[in-house]
């Protein structure tokens, strides 16, 4: 039901105006040289580029829209050589679909790239192509360079601003979440920080330089991303004393976050951080700190702001200022955070190995080729109109990347149904001609603007646009409405078979398994956070890659609790432990700010103790028994003056929910 509710995203002007341009312009040409198949072709090659052109770096979208359009001709050229080849055409689907689902497994680009290499070559497969072969491949990617030119023509002005954006973003994101501690709102706040972190980080680091010194500007933003850290490490901290903290000092942070929009409004950042934090070495005659005092109090939920916090608070949001304000930061430490990125012959070997030797592609290749192969069977068997509907459901359906089958299939066929309604109005209404030129750009239009909307709302508006150029490829007019929606349930119907309840880790969640990875990890942050020879940028690794694990298990939580029972009802169990799971790594990060700023560290009996506890906790998620050769206790005396005491409270808590006893997973 929250699919079929539309996102409060705004409209993408400027994509509006490409997807009309790029699609009607095409469409005006054939018509204008009598070409207009060839019209037809190119805008369909737009149509693709349109639905991938989903970055916002400049540098990024080069990618987004240019490699997938080479698989995109690969797929048309492969498609037309089997076209009427009966059985033949089947077989050859078949094993393109297994390539396409192992390739798509690779990452964001690898998936659109694969998505297209079938969409195409079931497209070649079903349309009589303009021969000779190299025609139709050539003028869709000529479709695709349409919009890559469109896309790329704003850069001169607009270059930078979608990273600046995305890492103002985060300082927002951080600034709400310290305005947010010690109040009940801190938890959401805090998953609002993880996913601006993942955004500005994908978005700067993604396609930059090897030699950071050829880049500047990216080395800027990404050390002024890398100067947030300590705040947001600060932030549980502060929020363990369980009571806001200085309304100035969020607003110093959204300070920063102007500044780094807009260089020029400096100044009124730099006051702010000044008013917000006081000097830690005052000097003879400043004035009374306007702080409540410090104390000593050991740090929990209700009590007063720990000292150590306070300080990690006030030296992490100066850090922050200076690089805002500073000069050109060092090339060579910018990305301490983070991690050098692999050459780029060292990630070609990874996405190798990953799409070769990865259980997760060959599964999910077998299962769309099991799903391709029975709708082109199936099409062979009986006489269905316009028979590559049906494939190009199943693809447009069963992708692991877009979110949970079964919603995506029901929300397909509602989504389709009210296309076609659309669709039949142009059909029946608009003579074929120079008429269908005003009529593309409205439609072309919707596409971005109702794809930012949500997935029923994008195939509602994608919908009419196929079918009007699936016209011009094959005059049937009005004919073709009907067996779009046949082909289109028959799709849906394919996959929830085939796709969704022939395969076992359709019924179960997935998030047992990658919360025990998650809740391992943990224990390692744990050890790595107390250990003596572990270095602050080995820490921020550890406690980012967490994060973005947390992340990812609560995105597989929401894509759970839309599947039909048992699926979603037993997601539904999970949440509370995967708080539990986000509070301990919150726990360990403010232990360590603390012990970073003043506070005695921790005894390496109890660090040792707490993960062997996390280490149990893993196996217990795993198994559903807690591990035999290890006594699950309390461990050694605890000191509940440690630093530790708020952790072991959480990890405490955490196997709580996850004891045999408790009415949870």
């Amino acid at each position: 039901m929250r699919g079929l509710r539309p996102q409060p995203t705004p409209i993408p002007w400027a994509a509006v105006a490409r997807a009309a341009v790029a699609l009607a312009a095409p469409l005006a040409v054939g018509l204008a040289t009598d070409r207009p198949l060839y019209g037809a072709l190119v805008s369909m090659g737009a149509l693709s580029g349109v639905i991938g052109d989903t970055a916002d770096a400049y540098r990024m979208r080069i990618l987004n829209i240019a490699v997938p359009q080479l698989f995109g001709a690969l797929g048309v050229t492969l498609g037309s050589l089997v076209y009427g080849q009966g059985w033949v055409a089947v077989g050859a689907l078949t094993l393109i679909a297994l390539a396409s689902g192992m390739i798509s497994s690779i990452g964001a680009v690898a998936s659109v790239s694969g998505l297209l290499l079938l969409l195409n070559a079931v497209v070649g497969a079903g349309l009589p192509m303009p021969s000779p072969w190299w025609k139709a491949p050539l003028l869709l990617t000529l479709g695709g360079a349409v919009v890559l030119v469109l896309t790329l023509l704003g850069w001169p002005l607009r270059g930078g601003v979608p990273e600046r954006a995305a890492v103002a973003a985060a300082y927002r994101a951080v600034a709400d979440l310290l305005a947010a501690a010690g109040t009940p709102a801190y938890d959401e706040r805090r998953q609002a920080v993880t996913q601006a972190l993942n955004t500005a980080y994908d978005l700067v680091l993604a396609r930059r330089a090897r030699d950071h010194g050829r880049a500047p500007t990216l080395v800027r933003r990404l050390a002024q991303l890398n100067a947030l850290i300590p705040v947001v490490e600060a932030a549980p901290a502060a929020h363990l004393g369980g009571r806001p903290l200085p309304a100035a000092i969020p607003a110093a942070v959204r300070a920063l976050a102007t500044a780094v929009e807009d260089p020029r409004a400096g100044r009124g950042a730099a006051v702010a951080v000044a008013v917000a934090v006081e000097d830690p070495h005052p000097g003879p005659g400043a004035h009374t700190p306007r702080r409540p005092p410090a104390t000593t109090t050991p740090p929990g939920r209700g009590h007063a702001l720990p000292e150590p916090a306070e300080r990690a608070v006030d030296h992490a949001l100066r850090h922050a200022a200076t690089v805002v304000h500073g000069g050109d930061p060092d090339p060579h430490n910018a990305d301490d955070h983070v991690g050098r990125p692999a050459a780029l012959r060292v990630r070609a070997r990874r996405a190798a190995r990953a799409v070769l030797l990865s259980e997760g592609s060959w599964r999910y290749g077998l299962r769309l080729a099991l799903c391709i192969g029975l709708a082109q069977s199936l099409v062979s068997l009986i006489a269905v109109p316009r028979s590559y509907w049906v494939a190009l459901t199943v693809t447009f359906v069963l992708k692991p990347d877009f979110g949970s089958v079964f919603s995506r299939a029901v929300l397909r066929a509602l989504g389709t149904a009210a296309g076609l309604v659309v669709a039949a109005a142009v059909l029946a209404e608009v003579p074929r001609g120079w008429w269908d030129v005003p009529v593309m750009m409205v439609l072309a239009a919707l596409i971005p603007a109702f794809s930012a909307k949500g997935y029923v709302f994008q195939t509602a508006a994608i919908t009419p646009v196929i079918l009007l150029l699936s016209d011009w490829l094959n005059r049937q007019g009005f004919g073709l409405v009907l067996p779009r929606l046949y082909d289109s349930l028959i799709g849906c119907a394919i996959v929830l078979v085939a796709g969704y309840l022939l395969w076992p880790e359709s019924w179960r969640t997935r998030i047992g398994d990658r919360l025990a990875d998650t809740v391992e990890d943990a224990a390692r942050y744990v050890a790595c956070a107390f250990g003596p020879e572990t270095d602050a940028g080995a820490r921020g690794r550890a406690r980012r890659r967490l994060y973005r694990d947390l992340s990812a298990v609560r995105s597989e939580f929401q894509r759970a609790l839309t599947e039909p029972p048992p699926t979603g009802t037993r997601a539904a169990a999970w949440w509370p432990l995967c708080v539990a799971v986000e509070r301990v790594v919150d726990a360990t990060t403010a232990a360590r700010v603390r012990v970073s700023h003043g506070a005695p560290p921790p005894a390496p009996e109890e660090v040792a103790d707490i993960e062997r506890q996390l280490r149990e906790l893993a196996t217990r998620l795993r198994t559903g028994r807690a591990p035999a050769e290890v006594p699950v206790g309390p461990g050694p005396e605890a000191d509940e003056e440690s630093v530790l005491t708020p952790l072991r409270q959480e990890v405490g808590a955490a196997r709580a929910i996850a004891s045999p006893r408790h009415d949870g997973p």
